[in-house]
């Protein structure tokens, strides 16, 4: 099936490059999409990221409903061949299921017996893995015509023939040279491919674009952050220098808009959400402070030419990696007596926003997770009222900010369901020491957030570890965003949850850290159905039916940036694995999984730590900066054993200097993501982090031997 695709993929590639890639260039003869189909979709098909333009989330069937959840079954599953996170909502279209997965790999199944189709690799390269933040995850597809568009990990946006999987075109979206990354679904709106990008955290520029669905060709781009004053033509763009101090230019700015979109047919805009600033800390990012527009804030876009229309701020001048690129959805509310249109939005600052939709009036919002950055949103002029003490950037001094850089938040999906009048946020309570970093400068490689992610590092001790786990949860909060308050909630074992779908059967579905996939009365939150997915689930579930019969559906594959980063809390919710799979379910369904693997119990057994203490501490600085984001917290990677990273405190190559330079410097492994990190460090400092492991490992080791002799 590879083969016949990439034979596809190269004669498309010739009549492209003889016509220009134009007409010549056809998709398969399938049932074209459209905006009218997208609009109108019944709950048959899923055929946006969102099911609809408006985002919702919420799927009119209800034959799966609160009185016969409990015959669910599971109707087939598909083992992908990932192991990495899966994020990636599927899109459901004449009776065929497609799904994105890590790698940005495509597959296409039978959606009622899950026979294999077709599937399709654009062979992202390996060493692109050290560019991705958080994974090399992907979110899914976009539909139009008998095409699909897919948004890959090193910047391309690709047309897919529906029908075979065949490539029909490919367009470079991002300077490939700077550390941008494509992870988002991207969206199809009257023939325009609409994609963003990610990387602020590794100093680029963000911004969006449309693209012509026939060709590739780019229509329109939107940066969110403005150039150097003076090299800006667009009035938005010359309107935001002045938000902005020092020359920010030189490092990026960020503002990506690597997630969030949604679309009002009627108004003719596009709302998208933008991200954190680069780097994090802004007394580096703009020395001065100002509001830095369009840092985290929603952003309305003409869409037809791609001009401003208006903005809103969650978190001016931001400092702490507050994005407002999560889920943003569209409705229609009754507030003060009167129907509003209205936008959604609960970013990773901690406060949930009802924004008019037409002008960018805020119209309230109130904190659905505590939080104490700030005191709360001045309800007359939008704004946060800060507390000063969090303001690492100003005072130069740590904080423990909650929430943390992570969010209350994040990129899960939420629902909403207009008969509850509720919208169920999958949220998590976390907070961060912020520590201020003195004399930072810039790095071709790895994180660039200003920030000391050294000295923030858990340590060894259990009665500390212990007092983290209990301040950080995971939760599913149904919110009423009229009354600004919570309706009910499920708290879960740790935070990372996964993505909701609400339906008109009265339920909620959402898998889960723990490694469930579960079903909730939507009224009040009562756990009707659970099934043991064997491995965490954060993406979204979907729903579909076929000859009427309904199906729910859900990528399951535990990863993302909390198992990858948080060290010793990654794994609250129990030690789970990846096991990566896409799992459909229906009434009266039979299937089974398979056993559960044996997991490796591994010995944690270090060399003796020969080094010098400020050899260590030289090589805790380099790993907090180079490595952390990979490996984890503290040189901890709990579920990483489990096959998301290598957990370097277990690695073979502690004793051997020579194999960890082969590897390290030399980029001996770039190939799975590991690059060489030459350009940025010495031999003698890339063997300091080895030393630093070492130290980590045998600290862990005594902790270990420490509760054995205490049990």
């Amino acid at each position: 099936m590879r083969l016949k695709a990439a034979v596809g993929a190269a004669l498309a590639l010739l009549v492209a490059s003889c016509s220009g890639g134009g007409a010549d260039n056809k998709a398969t003869d399938t049932t074209g999409i459209d905006g009218a189909r997208i609009i109108k979709a019944s709950g048959e098909e899923w055929l946006s990221y969102g099911r609809t333009y408006d985002e919702q989330r919420f799927s009119p069937l209800d034959q799966i409903n609160t009185g016969n959840v409990g015959e669910l079954g599971l109707a087939w599953y598909a083992d992908l061949d990932t192991a990495r996170g899966q994020e990636a909502t599927p899109l459901v279209i004449d009776g065929k299921i497609y799904v994105t997965t890590a790698w940005s790999k495509v597959k296409a199944f039978d959606a009622t017996t899950g026979k294999p189709l077709w599937d399709y690799d654009p062979k992202v390269p390996g060493e692109t893995g050290v560019k991705a933040c958080c994974d090399v995850v992907n979110r899914g597809l976009a539909a139009w015509g008998n095409m699909l568009f897919l948004g890959t990990l090193d910047g391309r946006l690709i047309a897919l023939d529906r029908g075979t999987g065949r490539e029909i075109w490919s367009k470079v979206t991002v300077d490939q040279d700077k550390s941008y990354t494509i992870t988002g679904a991207p969206r199809v709106i009257d023939g325009m491919v609409i994609i963003g990008n990610g990387g602020a955290e590794f100093g680029v520029r963000g911004f969006v674009a449309a693209y012509d669905a026939a060709t590739g060709k780019q229509l329109w781009k939107f940066y969110t952050v403005p150039d150097r004053p003076g090299a800006n033509e667009a009035e938005y763009l010359k309107a935001a220098e002045t938000s902005w101090k020092g020359e920010y230019w030189n490092i990026g700015g960020g503002g990506t808009v690597w997630d969030a979109m949604a679309y009002d047919p009627e108004l003719g805009l596009l709302y998208v959400g933008v991200g954190n600033g680069s780097p994090w800390n802004q007394a580096y990012r703009s020395p001065g402070g100002g509001d830095n527009l369009y840092l985290s804030s929603i952003v309305a876009i003409k869409v037809k030419t791609g001009e401003y229309a208006w903005h809103y701020q969650t978190t001016p001048g931001e400092t702490w990696d507050y994005t407002a690129t999560q889920h943003i959805m569209l409705a229609d509310l009754e507030i003060g007596g009167k129907t509003r249109k209205v936008l959604m939005q609960a970013p990773k600052n901690g406060f949930f926003y009802v924004i008019d939709r037409t002008t960018g009036e805020f119209i309230s919002a109130n904190n659905f997770v505590p939080v104490n950055w700030a005191t709360g949103i001045d309800q007359k002029t939008g704004r946060p009222i800060e507390n000063p003490a969090a303001r690492v950037d100003k005072t130069g001094k740590p904080f423990i900010v909650s929430p943390g850089p992570l969010g209350a938040h994040n990129w899960h999906p939420m629902a909403y369901d207009a008969k509850q009048k509720l919208v169920f946020i999958p949220a998590q309570i976390t907070s961060y020491p912020y520590i201020p970093a003195a004399g930072w400068k810039p790095s071709k490689i790895g994180f660039n957030v200003g920030m000391d992610t050294a000295n923030n590092a858990m340590p060894a001790d259990n009665a500390v570890r212990e007092a983290a786990k209990k301040a950080t949860k995971g939760v599913l909060i149904a919110w009423d965003p009229v009354a600004q308050k919570e309706r009910w909630r499920v708290t879960l074992g740790g935070p990372w949850n996964g993505g909701v779908l609400a339906t008109a059967g009265g339920l909620v579905f959402q898998g889960n850290a723990m490694g469930n996939f579960v079903a909730y009365d939507s009224a009040s939150g009562k756990n009707l159905w659970s099934f043991e997915a064997q491995t965490g689930v954060v993406a979204a579930p979907m729903t579909y039916s076929i000859n009427g019969e309904q199906y729910v559906a859900v990528l399951a594959g535990w990863g993302g940036a909390w198992p990858i980063t948080a060290g010793v809390l990654s794994d609250m919710s129990g030690p789970v694995r990846n096991i990566s799979r896409l799992l459909v379910f229906k009434l009266g369904g039979k299937g089974k999984l398979p056993a559960m693997p044996a997991a490796d119990a591994l010995p944690l057994d270090p060399p003796g730590l020969t080094a010098a203490a400020d050899v260590v501490q030289g090589g805790a600085q380099l790993y907090g900066r180079y490595c952390t984001v990979c490996h984890g917290d503290a040189a901890v990677q709990a579920s990483g054993r489990g096959g998301i990273l290598p957990d370097l405190r277990y690695s073979g190559t502690l004793s051997s200097a020579e194999n960890w330079q082969m590897i390290v410097h030399d980029g001996a492994l770039k190939d799975n993501g590991m690059v060489s990190f030459a350009p940025v460090m010495s031999k003698p400092e890339i063997d300091s982090i080895r030393q630093y492991v070492i130290a980590r490992a045998n600290e862990d080791k005594a902790l270990m031997t420490k509760k054995v002799a205490m049990k």
